[in-house]
C-alpha cells in the first residue's frame, strides 16, 4: 500500500512539473509575441511630426533618445558621431529662422543635431560610411521618440553647404564635426498620422525582375 501511494505521489509530481513547464513555455512564447508586436507596431506608427504641444521635453527623455541613437550599428564599430542636444529657446528659434525646412523648431521644445565626427570616421573610401552610421542613429532617435509619445522629424542639413555652415556657426561646431541633420522634438498633438508606405512593386526576390 505504501509503494502504491509513493508511485501515485511521484506520478502526481511529474504531472505538476510538466504542467509548470508547459505554463512557463507558453508564457515565454507569449512574451516573445508581445515584444515583436510592440516593436513592429512602433516602427509602423512612426511618422514625421511637425506640430507639438507646449509641454517641456525633459533632459531625462533626451538622454533616452541619445542612448537609442548610440545603440545603432556602425562600420567596424567606429561610432563616428557626435550629438548636440538643444533645449535653449533662443538657439531653437535661431535655427528655425535660418534653416529653410526646420521652421517647426519655433514650436519644438527641444532638438538633437546628429553630426559626423571626421576624426573618428574611417580613412579613404570608407570615410563616407559616417553618413550611413549617423543615419542609423537618426532613425533610432525617431523610433525611440515614437515609443515615448514624443514627436520628431528628420530635417536634412548635409550635404547642403549653406545649411552646414548655419548649424556650425549657431552651435559652434569645430570644422571636423559635420552636421547631418537637425531633429526637432516635442510632445505630439495627435495631428500627424502614420503613412502606409508598403509597396510590393519595390520588392524583388533573389534577382531584379522587370
Amino acid at each position: 500500500m505504501l509503494i502504491i501511494n509513493q508511485n501515485h505521489i511521484k506520478m502526481r509530481s511529474i504531472k505538476l512539473l510538466l504542467i509548470a513547464l508547459l505554463l512557463i513555455s507558453s508564457t515565454t512564447f507569449a512574451q516573445k509575441m508581445d515584444k515583436s508586436e510592440i516593436v513592429l507596431k512602433n516602427i509602423l506608427e512612426r511618422k514625421s511630426v511637425r506640430t507639438y504641444t507646449e509641454q517641456r521635453v525633459e533632459k531625462e527623455d533626451l538622454e533616452k533618445l541619445l542612448r537609442a541613437a548610440m545603440a545603432a550599428p556602425t562600420a567596424v564599430n567606429a561610432q563616428p558621431w557626435a550629438f548636440i542636444a538643444i533645449d535653449d529657446r533662443e538657439i531653437l528659434d535661431n535655427l528655425a529662422d535660418l534653416l529653410p525646412y526646420a521652421k517647426m523648431l519655433k514650436q519644438a521644445q527641444a532638438a538633437i543635431i546628429v553630426c559626423g565626427n571626421m576624426e573618428k570616421a574611417l580613412e579613404g573610401e570608407g570615410q563616407e560610411y559616417w553618413i550611413q552610421d549617423c543615419s542609423a542613429a537618426t532613425q533610432n532617435i525617431l523610433l525611440a521618440a515614437e515609443s515615448l509619445g514624443l514627436g520628431a522629424v528628420w530635417t536634412g542639413v548635409y550635404p547642403k553647404k549653406e545649411r552646414i555652415e548655419v548649424v556650425q556657426n549657431e552651435v559652434s561646431l569645430p570644422k571636423h564635426i559635420i552636421p547631418l541633420c537637425v531633429i526637432p522634438i516635442g510632445w505630439q498633438t495627435g495631428k500627424e498620422k502614420p503613412k502606409q508606405k508598403y509597396n510590393e512593386e519595390n520588392i524583388h526576390w533573389n534577382k531584379w525582375k522587370e
